[in-house]
């Protein structure tokens, strides 16, 4: 195991990061991610040592989601290059921290589509409806690195039990995967600089709704 009095505080992990963290510094309240800990080891489709490079880019944009979701100020979060920090899906538009911290996550990395408006969507609000369609959580996972930094190419699958409802659609209790592909540009001590998401978030929502885009969205 690294020495973490010498290892910087982003690559010390998720759990790290948020005992760091001044209790200021959150949406609400520190986050608690004991579901990751007692379902991912089970249901991961990869195992991974610590000290390779899937390993290490999963613990990264984990700590990322963990501050853009959790943690209120850009200004707070360590994952990234805040200043100069990007992402988009599949080549549209750029988000930036700024953009994240306003609308969202979900919002920026789904955008538009026909089973998701994000006008429609708070902050607050697009968390509830994903968080509601999975109470027992929607879990990620790194499969497989293609490049090394600076520019890391990465595999990765989204996984849960479709046990809620999603707006005002029953649930099936099924499993959903989702897989896709990003590309992420990092700095030399590997804070994210620029993030850029592959996948198809219809084929997704799709089986959330039975596959019609329209009813109880409006």
């Amino acid at each position: 195991m690294p020495d973490t009095s010498e290892t910087p505080l982003w690559l010390q992990g998720r759990e790290a990061v948020i005992a760091a963290t001044d209790p200021s510094a959150w949406r609400e309240k520190a986050p608690d991610y004991h579901l990751s800990h007692v379902v991912m080891p089970r249901e991961r489709t990869t195992q991974h040592a610590p000290d390779q490079l899937e390993a290490i880019v999963e613990s990264i944009v984990q700590v990322f989601e963990m501050e853009v979701s959790h943690k209120k100020d850009p200004a707070t979060w360590v994952s990234m290059v805040t200043e100069t920090f990007r992402t988009r899906i599949n080549g549209g538009e750029w988000a930036s921290a700024a953009d994240i911290a306003e609308q969202g996550s979900y919002n920026v990395l789904i955008g538009d589509s026909a089973f998701y408006r994000r006008e429609d969507e708070s902050f607050a609000s697009q968390h509830h409806v994903f968080h509601t369609a999975f109470p027992n959580g929607f879990f990620w996972e790194v499969q497989e690195v293609l490049s090394p930094p600076p520019v890391v190419t990465f595999k990765w699958r989204h996984w849960g039990d479709f046990t809620g409802a999603y707006k005002g659609f029953a649930p099936s209790g099924e499993r959903i995967e989702m897989y896709g592909m990003s590309v992420a540009k990092v700095s030399d001590d590997l804070r994210l600089e620029e993030v850029e998401h592959f996948y198809d978030p219809n084929a997704f929502l799709s089986t959330l709704t039975g596959g019609c885009p329209v009813a109880h969205l409006s």
